[in-house]
């Protein structure tokens, strides 16, 4: 639908044209240089076809009747057309805000009414596209729209990543709209990715935009982080536990953003400075989440939470007798500190090794600061007496898993029929409980001695949940064992759950069709 005159909104425009970097400046001198190029060579082409022209009459009188229609159709066009060269001119220099974004996307619309009327499947018009890659500068041509398309939502994407860095981080409000930014930036290119095939700019090939969407999804780890460190207490153990998490995650997603930049394709077209910047934080956050680790054991005593937070259990005695035993929870988290003070030298490593880095002397100060942090709790916890060589500290579980608490995944899922918990009260006697044990996390119940007091009210296969109101679904054998052992005279009450099996499961589906009435669905 066309708008009146007095309808229409004012025309779009982009910011100042002439407010350039250096880069911008080169970029847009190698642009003139090119249209200079394409200028002189349709100016050749045209002599050539007019010089064939003149010299027919046939084709002189066919050429004035085409010029006439042609003509014609213009002076109809000639409003749209001036409103479509205002809106391509303006699309060239957004402003780095919401505006910029309305004036991308109302251009990137256009594009779809000028492909159904203008552009037949089957047939190219010889209209050339040309864009320059963002990094490299290098141009690329093509005749289709669909790479206009798709350079426009290239620019849509890096304008949000630009709004995204641009936001005050050290607030709440300024965190959500930067993660908002990053989110939206990161769609961008996987629809780009996942929808444009065959692009001839290094920019839009499947790596390039695999590295960025990632490399989003990582800053977007980041404004998580620094959300949860202003809005938790610091001091507090769940606080610290989940700030070691988190760091651990954002080291994990930037070592997997680097491992996608030094790729052969990707090698030569990622700048030195960013594959540098995203190894020093994926060092840095390393570095963070194990000293956050080493504060919530040295701290704290709490001992639960520890169980799913490391990917690996450190050989030696196990993880609950560690936490038990204060000498061995203090060498933990030195051996945790240890291992934060060689990440922290490392991102300082990597930092000094990189020129443009060592300008930014904000990074180099939050570098210097985190590791002097570390270095102190270190020396906190060392002693002159301790001369026993630091363990290696096994590594923090980065992805938080919903619904832990519940056990085992293996064990406690949808697929398995359970019973209710049944409490049962036994007392030992001179024949001890009368149970015998098997397995881990959780332990199974192998038999049940006849005659014994576990008769009553055990069944071979049983697991246990529960030893006196201790939750014990993650505990090992030897510690469901040890809790037993301790019980006291009056005797132990145990949790446990009855897995339900094949051959249940039916008769129980039986007796309840059994009860249910059927109703027939008769065609209307």
């Amino acid at each position: 639908s066309f708008l009146w005159p007095h309808q229409q909104s004012p025309p779009m425009s982009g910011c100042d044209p002439f407010a350039q970097t250096q880069r911008s400046k080169l970029q847009h001198r190698r642009a003139r240089i090119n249209q200079q190029i394409n200028k002189e060579m349709r100016m050749r082409a045209g002599a050539e076809n007019l010089f064939r022209a003149t010299t027919n009459n046939k084709v002189k009188e066919t050429v004035a009747l085409e010029l006439s229609f042609v003509n014609s159709n213009l002076q109809l066009l000639k409003e749209e057309l001036e409103e479509l060269n205002s809106n391509m001119e303006a699309m060239r220099t957004p402003s780095r805000n919401q505006a910029g974004l309305e004036l991308l996307m109302e251009y990137y619309n256009q594009m779809y009414y000028l492909d159904q009327r203008f552009f037949p499947l089957h047939r190219n018009l010889g209209v050339h596209f040309h864009w320059y890659d963002s990094l490299t500068g290098v141009p690329s041509c093509q005749r289709t729209l669909a790479f206009e398309k798709g350079s426009v939502l290239f620019n849509i994407g890096a304008l949000y990543t630009q709004i995204g860095a641009r936001q005050d981080r050290s607030a709440p409000a300024g965190i959500d709209k930067a993660v908002d930014a990053f989110q939206r930036a990161a769609g961008s290119f996987n629809y780009l990715k996942e929808n444009f095939c065959n692009a001839p700019s290094l920019d839009m090939s499947s790596p390039s935009l695999c590295m960025l969407v990632r490399l989003m999804v990582a800053q977007v780890q980041e404004c998580v982080f620094e959300r949860i460190t202003l809005t938790t207490q610091g001091t507090h153990f769940i606080s610290q536990l989940c700030l070691a998490q988190e760091a651990a995650r954002v080291s994990d997603v930037y070592l997997l953003v680097l491992q996608t930049m030094t790729q052969p394709l990707m090698k030569d077209y990622v700048p030195f400075s960013w594959a540098s910047m995203v190894q020093v934080k994926s060092e840095h956050f390393r570095a963070l989440s194990h000293y956050y680790a080493a504060v919530a054991l040295c701290d704290h005593t709490s001992e639960k939470a520890f169980l799913q937070f490391y990917i690996n259990v450190p050989s030696g005695p196990s993880l609950s007798q560690v936490l038990q035993d204060p000498e061995k929870r203090r060498k933990l988290g030195k051996a945790h500190l240890r291992r934060a003070v060689i990440r922290h030298e490392e991102a300082m490593r990597v930092h000094s090794l990189c020129k443009i880095l060592r300008k930014m002397d904000i990074l180099q100060d939050v570098l210097a600061l985190s590791h002097k942090c570390s270095l102190d709790k270190y020396s906190e916890l060392d002693r002159e007496d301790d001369f026993d060589e630091t363990a290696e500290a096994p590594e923090i579980q980065g992805k938080v898993i919903l619904m832990v608490l519940q056990g085992p995944l293996s064990v406690f899922c949808a697929r398995a029929r359970w019973g209710p918990v049944h409490v049962i009260c036994l007392q030992r006697r001179e024949g001890g409980l009368g149970l015998t044990l098997r397995g881990d996390s959780p332990v199974l119940v192998a038999g049940v001695v006849p005659g014994g007091c576990a008769e009553a009210g055990l069944r071979e296969g049983d697991y246990i949940v529960a030893v006196d109101g201790q939750d014990c679904k993650w505990a090992k054998h030897a510690e469901v064992v040890q809790m037993l052992k301790n019980c006291s005279d009056r005797g132990v009450e145990l949790s446990v759950v009855t897995l339900h099996s094949h051959d249940t499961q039916v008769s129980v589906c039986v007796c309840e069709m059994s009860k249910a009435a059927f109703y027939v669905r008769v065609p209307v």
